[in-house]
C-alpha cells in the first residue's frame, strides 16, 4: 500500500504495527522537514500513534496556546500539534483545526480490548480518505490504488458509482467506483473499536455565523473580506519549502497571487497552461501573462502539445485514481509547478462561495428570493423558459424541482442516457434515478437564499467530487501539494453571512458571455477587494471564461486510435459494464459533431482506468 503511493510522499515513510493494526504513511515533507516530523508519530508514552496527510494552517497559534498550558514540543511539525490537541481535547480536537487533512489516530490508552481508531477528514473534503469495512476489520487509505494493493478489496466496479459517473461526470461521495469502498464524508469523523464503526459530523455550512455582517455597509463588507482573505492566504503560505501559485488570469487566482506578493514582498512563482496553435481550446495564458507582468511574478507558461497528451495519457489515468470527466489541466500545470515548487496555491472554490458562475442566475430567477427582471426576449429569459414549470409552488416545497433543475444545468449524460449506456447486469444493480436523488445529499442549505443554496450545492457536488478530487490526485501524482485559500471555514462563514446582492449583482448582462466582471455582476464583493491590486481595465474588459482543453481535437487526432480501440464493440463487450451498441453510437455521434467531447472521453477514460488502476 505504501509503495504504490510513493508519489504522494517521496521524502520519507514509516510503519507501525501491533496485534491490532498496521498504519503507515508516505511523507511529502513541507513543515519541519527534519526527522522530527516523521510518521507515524507516537505520543510520549507510546500509547497513541498518528498518521496525517495535509496541513494544519493554524497549528502555530494552537501550539502557542498548548505551550502556555505547559505542553512541551519536540519538533516544529504540525503533526505533533494534532497529537497534542487530541490528547488535550479528545475527539473534539478536530473542531479546532483550520486546514486540509486526513487523519488517523490509533489510541491504546483504554487498555487491551478497548483500543480505538479515529479517522477524520477536513471540512471541505480537500484531502481524500477512503475505507472499506471487512468482516474482521477496516482498511483505509488516501487512494483507491492503495486499497486495491492491500489485497482486502475486490477488483470489482460498483454499478451505482458507475451510473453516477455517467450521469453527472463524477462520482458523488461517499460512493466510489470500486465495490465496497467508501469515502469518509468531509467534515466527518469515524471511530472504530470492537463494537463497530460510528460516523459523526463535526462541522456544517450555515448562514449568518458572523452576526451583523449581512446588514453592514457594503464598503465595510469589502474591507472585512479583504482582511479575511489576507489572513487565509498568509496562513496557507506557511511552509519550509518553496510556494507558488496557479495563475489563470481570472480574478480568483489573480487576487490570490496579489495577496501572496503583498505578504512576501517577493516575486511569486506562477504557472499557467496553454496549448499549441490550431486547437479549439480556451487559452487564458495571454491574460495570465498580463497579470503576471502587472504583479511582477516569476511566470511560466506551460504549452501542452498533441505529443504531450499521447505521452502522458497512461500516467494521467493512473494518477487520476478514479475516472472523471476532468483533471487534465490540473495534471499538466501541476507537473510544471512541481519542477520549481513543492506547494502551489489555487483559486478553486471562489465561484461557489462568492457566486461566480453566471448560470446561478437561472436559480435566482426561478426560485425567488433574489428578484431578477429580464427583458422578455433576453438570453436569460429564453434559457430559463425551457426549464421553468410550476412557478407558483412555494420554495419550501420545491426541493426536488430545485435539484432536478440544477442537475439539468450541469451534468454529463444525465439519467436517461446513463441508464442506456449501462450493460444489462449493471443496469439491474443500479436502476435509473432522477437528478434529485443524486443531488439531495449535497443540497445542504435548503432554506437559505436560492443563490447561496445553489453555491453550497455546487460546492458539495461538482467542486468536491470533481474539481477538488481531481486537483489532489493529479497534483500528488507529481508530488505537489495544492492549497485552496478560498475553501477555509472562516472564509466560507464570511461569504455565507453576506447578502447575496453583495456577491452577485444580477442584471440582464449576467448571462452575457462577453460581459466583463463589472457588467456581469458576478463575484461583486471579491472583485471590489481585487480592485486594490489589479488594473481598472481588468474588471471592465475581462469576461469570466470556463477553462476548456482541446479534448475534441485530441480525440479526433492523436487519440483517435486509442478511442476507437477502447470503445470498440469487442472491447466494450469484454469489459461487460457498458452496452456496446450504445457506446458505438456515442462515438459515431461525436465524430459526426452531434455530441460533446465529454461523452466519448468519459467512456474511454473509464476503460483505460480499468486497465491502469483496477488492473482487471
Amino acid at each position: 500500500m505504501l509503495s504504490c503511493m510513493l508519489h504522494r510522499g517521496p521524502d520519507d515513510g514509516g510503519l507501525y504495527t501491533d496485534e491490532n493494526i498496521s498504519i503507515g504513511q508516505r511523507r511529502l515533507a513541507i513543515i519541519d522537514r527534519s526527522s522530527g516530523g516523521h510518521q507515524p508519530m507516537p505520543s510520549a508514552d507510546g500509547r497513541i500513534q498518528v498518521v496525517f496527510n495535509g496541513e494544519i494552517y493554524n497549528f502555530r497559534s494552537e501550539r502557542d496556546r498548548l505551550a502556555q498550558g505547559g505542553r512541551r514540543f519536540l519538533s516544529d511539525s504540525d503533526t505533533e500539534v494534532v497529537l497534542a490537541l487530541y490528547e488535550k481535547h479528545g475527539d473534539a480536537f478536530v473542531e479546532r483545526l483550520r486546514g486540509m487533512f486526513a487523519i488517523a489516530i490509533y489510541d491504546r490508552r483504554g487498555g487491551p480490548g478497548r483500543e480505538r481508531l479515529l479517522l477524520a477528514r477536513d471540512q471541505f473534503g480537500i484531502k481524500p480518505l477512503l475505507y472499506a469495512e471487512k468482516a474482521d476489520g477496516i482498511v483505509f487509505a488516501s487512494e483507491l490504488k492503495a486499497l486495491i494493493a492491500s489485497g482486502c478489496v475486490e477488483r470489482r466496479i460498483d454499478p451505482g458509482g458507475l451510473r453516477q459517473l455517467l450521469s453527472l461526470g463524477s462520482i458523488y461521495q461517499p460512493n466510489t467506483l470500486v465495490s465496497g469502498v467508501r469515502n469518509l464524508p468531509p467534515a466527518h469523523m469515524m471511530v472504530v473499536d470492537r463494537s463497530g464503526c460510528r460516523v459523526s459530523r463535526y462541522w456544517s455550512f450555515a448562514p449568518d455565523r458572523i452576526k451583523g455582517l449581512r446588514t453592514a455597509p457594503y464598503a465595510e463588507q469589502v474591507e472585512r473580506l479583504h482582511e479575511v482573505l489576507r489572513e487565509s492566504v498568509r496562513l496557507q503560505m506557511v511552509a519550509d519549502v518553496s510556494v507558488g501559485a496557479f495563475l489563470s488570469g481570472g480574478v480568483d487566482s489573480s487576487l490570490i497571487v496579489a495577496l501572496m506578493t503583498r505578504e512576501t514582498g517577493r516575486a511569486v512563482k506562477t504557472f499557467s497552461v496553454g496549448f499549441e496553435s490550431g486547437t479549439s481550446a480556451v487559452d487564458e495564458t495571454t491574460e495570465a501573462a498580463e497579470i503576471a507582468a502587472h504583479l511582477g511574478t516569476d511566470h511560466q507558461r506551460v504549452v501542452v502539445t498533441s505529443a504531450d497528451i499521447v505521452a502522458h495519457l497512461d500516467r494521467f489515468i493512473c494518477g487520476l485514481d478514479q475516472p472523471s470527466v476532468d483533471g487534465l489541466n490540473s495534471y499538466f500545470v501541476a507537473g510544471a509547478a512541481a519542477q520549481a515548487v513543492t506547494v502551489s496555491l489555487s483559486g478553486t472554490g471562489s465561484d461557489e462561495i462568492f457566486l461566480g458562475y453566471p448560470w446561478f442566475a437561472h436559480v435566482a430567477n426561478r426560485f425567488g428570493g433574489d428578484p431578477l427582471t429580464w427583458p422578455a426576449e433576453s438570453r436569460g429569459a429564453r434559457l430559463w423558459r425551457t426549464l421553468s414549470r410550476n412557478p407558483a409552488i412555494p420554495r419550501a416545497d420545491r426541493s426536488e424541482e430545485f435539484q432536478n433543475a440544477f442537475g439539468g444545468l450541469y451534468h454529463c449524460f444525465g439519467p436517461d442516457m446513463a441508464d442506456a449506456l449501462l450493460s444489462p447486469h449493471c443496469r439491474a444493480d443500479a436502476p435509473k434515478i432522477p437528478f434529485h436523488l443524486d443531488l439531495a445529499p449535497s443540497d445542504e442549505l435548503r432554506y437559505a437564499a436560492p443563490l447561496d443554496r445553489a453555491g453550497v450545492l455546487c460546492l458539495n457536488g461538482y467542486t468536491r467530487n470533481q474539481l477538488l478530487r481531481d486537483i489532489d490526485a493529479c497534483a500528488m501524482a507529481h508530488s505537489l501539494e495544492v492549497r485552496v485559500p478560498f475553501l477555509d471555514p472562516v472564509v466560507s462563514d464570511y461569504a455565507l453571512s453576506l447578502p447575496t446582492e453583495s456577491k452577485m449583482k444580477l442584471s440582464d448582462a449576467t448571462l452575457d458571455p462577453q460581459a466583463g466582471y463589472a457588467e456581469s455582476g458576478v463575484k461583486r464583493v471579491l472583485c471590489d477587494v481585487a480592485r486594490d491590486y489589479l488594473p481598472a481595465s481588468f474588471f471592465e474588459q475581462r469576461a469570466k471564461k470556463g477553462f476548456n482543453l482541446p479534448h475534441a481535437d485530441w480525440l479526433r487526432g492523436p487519440l483517435a486510435e486509442t478511442m476507437a480501440e477502447a470503445l470498440s464493440p469487442g472491447t466494450v463487450a469484454r469489459r461487460g459494464i457498458f452496452d456496446p451498441e450504445t457506446v458505438d453510437t456515442v462515438r459515431k455521434d461525436f465524430l459526426e459533431g452531434r455530441r460533446p467531447w465529454s461523452h466519448p472521453w468519459i467512456l474511454m477514460v473509464t476503460e483505460l482506468w480499468c486497465r491502469q488502476v483496477l488492473m482487471a
